[in-house]
């Protein structure tokens, strides 16, 4: 199956030609126009994909791949001064918090797609997790409802059906959260895709496969490089939407097809 950035491709270059056939006709010289006339079709027709969360370690790596993968990019974040140190020119900023639905809205005006990789932060309790992970998560699934987005990409954890999980102990309920916050987008009517990673770890990607699981068992580590892997290739795939299921690193380091495994879960 063809992802929403391998489609554009394909838009994208027959509008091209089009316009250079058209160039041609009207007596202009197509070699000069074709950079032009290339860029202004890159500018309007690749899809634009809202980040939350883009300044994290999850999140800067999503911002990453989106690129490679011919994507737009729109970082949602609060200080775009510290962020555009960090993530560079080439994508958009909105500023804004996800406590603040309003600035929400304003973020997904032309947007296609949502990942959220936003955490709660420590020592300040108004961005606690029941403020981030539930209340920002929903206040973002909300908002996505209304603008009738495409899909929304979720990145939560693994284990946060487990009520008495020592990360709920040491982080004021943290998993709880996420999970309330995970049955808001799938209670939002938006179509989603919701990751549970395992321990994140800072590693090379592609070096092991992707475990793909359901039913919040199990332990494991990730690289955060396959997470953001992930998240870019659920967009656009129907075989992701409306799912749930957690991502883990396997033993090997074979070839695999993401699309087949999305294929094999199972929709909510």
């Amino acid at each position: 199956m063809q992802s929403l950035a391998e489609k554009n491709l394909g838009t994208r270059n027959l509008r091209v030609a089009l316009l250079l056939f058209a160039a041609i006709c009207t007596g202009q010289s197509a070699v000069a126009n074709e950079g032009s006339i290339a860029a202004q079709i890159e500018q309007q027709s690749a899809e634009r994909v809202l980040v939350a969360g883009a300044t994290g370690g999850t999140g800067s790596e999503i911002v990453k791949q989106l690129l490679a993968s011919g994507y737009r990019v729109r970082a949602f974040v609060r200080n775009e001064e510290k962020a555009r140190a960090s993530l560079g020119d080439d994508i958009e900023y909105a500023v804004g918090d996800v406590r603040e639905r309003a600035t929400i809205d304003a973020a997904l005006d032309g947007v296609n797609g949502l990942i959220s990789a936003i955490g709660a932060g420590r020592g300040d309790p108004d961005n606690g997790p029941e403020f981030v992970d539930y209340g920002g998560v929903k206040n973002m699934a909300e908002a996505a409802a209304a603008a009738e987005l495409r899909q929304f990409v979720l990145v939560s954890s693994m284990g946060v059906t487990h009520e008495d999980h020592v990360l709920n102990k040491m982080f004021n309920n943290i998993l709880k959260w996420k999970f309330k916050g995970e049955e808001a987008l799938r209670n939002s009517g938006v179509p989603y895709t919701i990751i549970r990673p395992g321990g994140l770890v800072n590693a090379a990607g592609g070096q092991k496969t992707v475990v793909f699981a359901q039913g919040d068992e199990g332990t494991g580590t990730i690289p955060r490089v396959d997470v953001a892997r992930v998240c870019v290739a659920v967009l656009g795939s129907t075989d992701a939407l409306n799912k749930t299921f957690e991502v883990n690193s396997g033993k090997s380091a074979s070839e695999q097809s993401f699309d087949e495994s999305f294929a094999t879960l199972k929709v909510d």
